[in-house]
């Protein structure tokens, strides 16, 4: 039997033809597909199939594949495919097949057309394949297949093409047999095809293909190897199916089992769908025999067919084979032209059909970039040639699978007709050359210029374009004049025209100068004539920096007549200044020229002056010339001034200043001043300049006063000094210290830079050198006349006896807690540098627990954590040669106290019980502030506090609960807060339920009144003039004392520069910015009903009247102060 895959290639629809059915697939052969219902009478409608295992795999390069469909005959459907072009770096490669190998890109027509799309937005391809007017052929299995380098995606889908809706024929059964017995009576013997394959050698199975029409070669054998295999003994089945079954299309076949129990049910399945009686499916029943019949196979019947009985079943394959194509229509021999379109043409006897052209015996493969084209209209094949040339001539030929044909094509020339002749030409010099012609056909052809060939060049080219034929000569010269002609190759035919060559215009601009330039003044009417000359007269164009100067009525405007042309600027301004553009044009060439234009106007503004000097009444400006001088040299300068806070402006000078440079004078010093400057050239005055930044004349300070020696050493000399007195409206921006050698003449600038400070080192002297001191004061006007010093100054180091500065925090006794950091600084004086000597309590201090910083002013003394041995007194001696100073700090290191020595019950009564304990053993170091009492009953033993901050070692606990047992512990308190542990009763309080009657004890109130009493004394202090002093002390007493402050035994009473007040018994006067006067012995005075005591200290207030007087004297400090300590060492009273 033929392959039934040929028929189906042959029957697709022109050009292309359908894609056969693919074979059964395993699901189909398993019976998985469950089949559909039908009546009698209705064709079984195709089950549409499952996916293969290729669609069931994760895709890797679709995003949308084609799904399975079904049509009607005679109606069209589409699949379409989708690619992400994501990852893509050029289009990927889609091939559409039928069944497994036919390949359908050649087989596009009027039946079957692909198409791709491709969207930028998404970056996605889409790929379509229409199949229009479906016929029953084109149903079966299809394949997309899409590649992109080493990626591969494939994907099939199936056709189902059903019978359009109608009324089913009846079924007549006897009229199915009649024909039946007609066609076998007609039925000629024919060769089966797979007996000569079963018996054949393998390699001749090609050969045997290719006779009988069988292209899928792996199909073939995927049914040999079936029909070779050897099938069981069946106990269901005494005959079994053929192995396979052979019929011609539109044929009928017969399909025969014998049965071994004839009460066996049969069903017949084809690809696993069960077959139902009907018009094209009919079943009898012979004894044991069940037959089948198919009428007018088609190849959609091309499959496999299994029956079944009981549990068991056979099946075999249906081969539908197609007839052999003939040609019924042969080929014509065709005679054509050169550039014709030739068609030859052909019938066949099958629709569709396959058909190969050769050319001269060689296969003619149509393509998009062939120039052959085949076209398929039902039965009628034909070969399309495009442009025919005389290389086309030959012999064609068409094959098909049951005969060929041939004929043969001429092509030869045209008759040549002229389209478009040459035209004589009349063209300027300068301008280009066109000759053009076209000519009934597309052939090459010579120019000729006066006889001679013309040869091309950068300036000529010749172009042929189809029939259109061109000679171009670019800046046509006199000499492109003359007769030109062209013939083309292989005709007779000339084409003459003649070219003539004319003269461009001309621009004369001998008015104008050498470097044609325009001179107006701003505001003034611009009328410039220009002539001309051209033929015929040319077109003027007036342009500037590429925008063109149109006629009409505006300002600038162009003005045309038969010999010139004009440019009018009606109000000139500064920005029409330029170059302008002249240009002329006519058919004979074009003219240029530019003119320059130059408008002059009055001179920018300068840029606001800079003051760069300023004296007591004068000051030196200066400025730059304007950016834009008008067009006109500058002449001179005109100077203004006016107060900042004026809005008058009086000009300096009435002659006009040729430099830019100018001293106004006669100014106010102190006063705020503005200067302007206007410009002046040929044409005007120019606006004023912006004003100057406002200055103010200044003169130099007085000279600094109270210049003063501050300290000595053996190489440097500290001075300090007072400001002036008058310093005047510029300030004062700084000083300069200079020095000079006693016996030298020459002052040395000791500080570089400006120096803010009165005070200032001279540092490098030389030890024993006697020097001479000045201070200048400076200001924006320059530096003050020198304030000297009234002797020279020794360069020796003075010595200064020792001085110990305790703060006042450290006059009284300074108290820390174990564990916390102790770190105290005291500072000293003394020159030179002196010797420090720490002791504690008389003895050297240990230095690996106590650590001891010494520097040129103070000491140091840190103990990083403090304990209780810490505490004593420490003694501090500083010594300068022969002087000592010495002074002493007492620090204290507290700790929590221990507990109670013994807790006692004295008495129980009633709810009530008597306590007494004695005072811890171990204080902690501090006073005792009080003790914390807790009771707990004996039964819970849970602790609660009775009494807080109690101060007696004897207290009575109340409310007691009758029947309850309890303990008590004492807690003791200092200020640094409870003891760890606690002394508890040793025997327990209970409050009996029954007893005596208790009889409250009779107490006399407590008297609380008490004598005022200091707590806290004054302190000696000493004082700095000009800043605020206070003087401290704590006193208690009931009733509240009465407070009152006296000063070397005097009340003070409403003095404004006291201020006194009293906060919880911290009773504090302050003096306010006190003086020398201040000093003196001041009295706290406290009375209450009780009593009255007085607590009074020293105030010392230093820097006073006695102390100016001294440094105006020029003593140096150290001195007045060692004068001062002795004066008060020897006169305390007094002082």
């Amino acid at each position: 039997m033929p392959e039934p895959t040929k028929k189906e290639e042959n029957e697709v629809p022109a050009p292309a033809p359908a894609p056969p059915p693919e074979e059964p697939n395993k699901e189909k052969e398993a019976g998985t597909a469950p089949p559909k219902e039908w009546s009698l009478g209705e064709s079984p409608a195709t089950e549409e199939q499952d996916k293969q295992n290729a669609n069931s795999q994760l895709s890797t390069l679709f995003i949308e594949k084609p799904q399975t469909g079904t049509v009607k005959v005679g109606e069209n459907i589409t699949f379409i495919a989708k690619v992400k072009a994501e990852d893509l770096l050029r289009k990927p490669t889609v091939k559409w097949f039928k069944g497994k190998w036919m390949d359908l890109a050649s087989k596009a027509g009027k039946h079957l057309q692909l198409k791709e799309t491709f969207e930028r937005q998404s970056r996605v391809y889409t790929f379509e394949m229409q199949i229009i007017k479906a016929k029953e052929n084109y149903a079966g299995n299809y394949r997309c297949e899409v590649t992109y380098k080493d990626k591969f995606d494939s994907c099939s889908f199936d056709l189902e093409v059903r019978e359009s809706t109608g009324t089913t024929p009846s079924i007549d059964i006897r009229s199915a047999f009649k024909r039946r017995e007609v066609k076998q009576q007609e039925e000629e013997p024919e060769i089966d095809v797979w007996e000569l394959l079963k018996n054949a050698n393998p390699n001749e199975y090609e050969k045997i293909a290719f006779q009988y029409g069988i292209t899928d070669l792996r199909g073939m054998l995927k049914r040999l190897k079936r029909m070779r295999r050897v099938e069981k003994k069946s106990a269901a089945f005494a005959k079994i199916l053929d192995p396979a079954y052979q019929v011609d299309k539109g044929g009928r076949v017969r399909f025969v089992v014998e049965l071994a129990d004839p009460k066996l049910e049969v069903k017949w399945y084809k690809n696993g769908q069960e077959i139902r009686p009907s018009t094209k499916y009919i079943f009898e029943h012979k004894g044991c025999e069940r037959i089948m019949f198919i009428n007018n196979c088609g190849l959609t019947d091309d499959s496999e067919y299994y029956v079944t009985a009981g549990d068991e079943k056979c099946s075999t394959e249906l081969f539908v084979r197609e007839p052999p194509i003939m040609v019924t229509k042969q080929l014509e021999d065709t005679n054509a032209y050169c550039g014709e379109r030739v068609e030859l043409e052909c019938e066949v006897s099958e629709d569709d059909a396959n058909v190969k052209w050769f050319k001269n015996g060689e296969e003619i493969i149509p393509g998009p970039k062939s120039r052959y084209k085949v076209k398929v209209e039902g039965k009628k094949h034909i070969l399309i040639i495009e442009g025919a040339t005389k290389a086309d001539s030959a012999e064609y030929s068409v094959m098909t699978t049951g005969g060929q044909s041939s004929a043969k094509l001429s092509v030869g020339l045209k008759p040549l007709k002229i389209l478009t002749p040459l035209t004589d030409q009349t063209v300027k010099l300068g301008k280009e050359i066109c000759l053009k012609c076209e000519i009934s056909e597309n052939i090459t052809g010579k120019w000729t210029k006066n006889g001679l060939p013309v040869q091309e060049s950068e300036r000529l080219k010749v172009v042929h374009k189809g029939r259109i034929h061109k000679l171009v000569i670019d800046n046509a010269l006199i000499e492109d004049e003359g007769d030109y002609v062209f013939t083309p190759d292989a005709y007779s035919v000339t084409l003459p025209a003649k070219v003539h060559v004319i003269d461009p215009p001309k621009i004369n601009l001998d008015g104008l100068g050498a470097d044609n330039t325009v001179t107006v003044i701003a505001g003034s009417k611009l009328r410039l004539e220009i002539p001309i000359s051209g033929e015929p007269p040319p077109k003027v164009i007036w342009s500037r920096a590429d925008k063109a100067i149109m006629e009409g009525s505006g300002r600038i405007r162009a003005e045309s007549y038969p010999d010139s042309s004009s440019l009018v600027i009606d109000v000139a301004e500064r920005e029409d200044s330029g170059v302008y553009h002249i240009n002329l044009k006519n058919e004979a060439g074009e003219a240029h020229a530019s003119i320059k234009i130059k408008v002059v106007d009055i001179p920018d503004p300068p840029v606001a002056p800079n003051v760069t000097d300023v004296g007591d009444d004068w000051c030196i400006m200066n400025w730059e010339p304007p950016v834009y001088d008008g067009g006109s040299p500058i002449l001179g300068y005109f100077i203004e001034r006016k107060k900042k806070q004026s809005s008058r402006w009086m000009r300096l000078n009435f002659e006009l200043c040729k430099e830019t440079t100018f001293e106004p004078k006669k100014m106010i010093e102190g006063v705020a001043y503005e200067v302007r400057i206007f410009a002046v050239n040929a044409i005007g005055i120019s606006k004023p300049s912006m004003p100057s930044k406002p200055f103010v004349p200044l003169a130099v300070t007085s000279p600094p006063t109270l210049l003063a020696v501050d300290s000595v050493t053996d190489t440097t000399v500290t001075m300090k000094w007072r400001p002036p007195d008058q310093i005047g409206a510029a300030g004062l921006d700084g000083y300069v210290l200079e020095y000079c050698l006693e016996g030298t003449e020459d002052w040395i600038v000791a500080n570089t830079d400006l120096i803010d400070k009165t005070k200032f080192t001279i540092t490098g002297l030389p030890t024993d050198a006697k020097i001479f001191v000045r201070v200048k004061a400076v200001n924006a006007a320059g530096a003050s006349e020198p304030k000297y010093y009234s002797q020279p100054i020794l360069v020796k180091e003075i010595i200064e006896p020792p001085k110990i500065r305790i703060p006042r925090h450290l006059k009284q006794t300074y108290i820390r807690r174990v564990g916390e950091a102790v770190n105290l600084v005291i500072p000293f004086q003394g020159k030179p540098r002196p010797e420090l000597t720490w002791t504690k309590d008389g003895a050297e201090i240990d230095k690996n627990q106590i650590n001891i910083r010494n520097s040129e002013t103070d000491t140091i003394i840190f103990i990083r954590k403090a304990e209780r041995s810490h505490s004593g007194k420490y003694d501090l001696q500083v010594k300068v040669e022969k002087f000592v100073e010495n002074a002493s700090i007492d620090i204290q290191i507290v700790d929590r106290p221990g507990p109670p020595q013994l807790v006692k019950i004295e008495d129980v009564w009633g709810e009530n019980v008597a306590l007494t304990w004695t005072p811890p053993k171990d204080d902690g170091n501090a006073a005792i502030t009080g003790y914390t009492i807790q009771k707990a009953d004996k039964k819970s033993m849970e602790w609660f506090t009775v009494i807080e901050h109690y101060h007696r070692t004897h207290a009575t606990i109340t409310e007691l609960v009758i029947g309850n047992e309890y303990y008590f512990r004492v807690f003791a308190e200092n200020m640094c807060g409870l003891s760890e542990n606690a002394t508890m009763t040793k025997e327990s309080a209970v409050i009996a339920k029954d007893g005596k009657v208790y009889k409250n004890p009779v107490y006399e109130d407590f008297d609380f009144t008490e004598a005022p009493m200091f707590t806290q004394p004054l302190v000696n202090t000493y004082a700095v003039a000009g800043y605020n002093a206070t003087l401290n002390c704590s006193v208690r007493g009931n009733p509240k004392p009465k407070i009152t402050w006296m000063k070397n035994k005097v009340a003070i009473v409403d003095d404004p520069r006291y201020r006194m007040f009293s906060n919880q018994g911290v009773c504090t006067l302050e003096i306010r910015k006190p003086s020398p006067y201040d000093g003196g012995t001041y009295c706290c005075k406290a009375v209450n009903d009780l009593g009255t005591v007085e607590v009074e200290c020293k105030l010392e207030v230093k820097g006073g009247l006695s102390f100016c007087r001294l440094l105006l004297q020029g003593v140096p400090p150290n001195i007045i102060e060692s004068y001062m300590r002795d004066l008060h060492s020897s006169n305390p009273e007094e002082y």
